[in-house]
């Protein structure tokens, strides 16, 4: 996750931003989830300008799919060269990102700000 979705309230009051800091945190203690943040300090990354979701399946036959929206719809992507281009970013991005330990610290602490 980039920063900016914790620094961009959603709520006047802040009780959506509690809602949504509390299922994250919620998710991140799970054992098959691991969340990481980009902090700013640690400038852009790679997937700052195109935000992606990537779907892995567990049935062999389906192949890995990358899904991504803009301004008027969005699309699915399932050429191995597409995939293989978002595999690439989101392996950058996972170095870049902060640890599941230090994500897990900042989510705590924007918590407390709402």
């Amino acid at each position: 996750m980039d920063e900016t979705v914790l620094r961009r309230p959603v709520s006047v009051d802040g009780q959506v931003m509690r809602d949504q800091l509390d299922k994250l945190l919620e998710y991140a203690a799970r054992d098959r989830v691991t969340l990481q943040i980009a902090e700013f300090k640690d400038g852009p990354h790679p997937g700052t300008y195109a935000p992606f979701s990537l779907f892995r399946f567990a049935e062999p036959e389906l192949p890995d799919m990358v899904f991504t929206e803009y301004l008027t719809g969005a699309l699915y992507l399932d050429s191995r060269k597409e995939v293989s281009a978002h595999l690439e970013v989101l392996d950058h991005m996972t170095a870049r990102a902060g640890s599941a330990q230090r994500t897990e610290a900042l989510l705590r602490e924007y918590r407390e700000r709402f």
